[in-house]
């Protein structure tokens, strides 16, 4: 981790240096730092003709709280969760799925720094938790596409429908696939 403190702010030396150290790493790299105390991401973005530019990031402190409040909303839905045939065995079980699914993704998660894509994780947790209360199960509410078996396994018609079942899929099944 590179470091960089001082009264008046940081050193734009300094950081011109990291970010040459950082760029010749190739491919986009996420990198965090530490300014004046605190630690920001550095993301310097290449192309093939070189280096074209630099971004930092930070997560901001309403963000952090949003998405610590919905972790322990999860834990208390998790608490209080009767699964819908009532059965001790079933309840005991999914409350156990609510738990591991949470820690999974919000670990899996945890490094995302892009403002745009915290957002979207936390409209997907909260699309998932309005869901199974709703519904009264805990596992992602399944989604039937039309199948492809029409469809040539190649070429441009292919490109286009899994383009078209990939924009179709809800927002709170983005997770899902990733991790079953």
């Amino acid at each position: 981790m590179l470091c960089w403190t001082g009264s008046s702010g940081f050193n734009s030396e300094l950081l011109f240096t990291a970010i040459s150290i950082l760029s010749l790493g190739g491919g986009n790299t996420l990198t965090p730092i530490e300014l004046c105390g605190k630690t920001v991401h550095v993301v310097v973005f290449h192309t093939h003709w070189g280096f074209c530019g630099v971004g930092l990031f930070q997560m901001t402190a309403v963000m952090r709280q949003e998405v610590l409040g919905l972790y322990r909303k999860i834990f208390r839905i998790a608490k209080k969760w009767q699964s819908a045939s009532g059965q001790a065995e079933e309840t005991t079980a999914e409350r156990e799925y609510i738990i591991k699914e949470a820690k999974t993704l919000f670990r899996k998660n945890k490094d995302v720094m892009d403002p745009k894509l915290i957002k979207q994780c936390i409209d997907e947790c909260e699309a998932r938790i309005q869901i199974g209360l709703h519904y009264n199960i805990p596992y992602p509410r399944p989604i039937h596409l039309p199948p492809m078996g029409l469809t040539q396994k190649q070429g441009r018609t292919f490109r286009h429908q899994e383009k078209l079942r990939k924009i179709s899929k809800p927002i709170y099944l983005k997770s899902h696939d990733e991790i079953s």
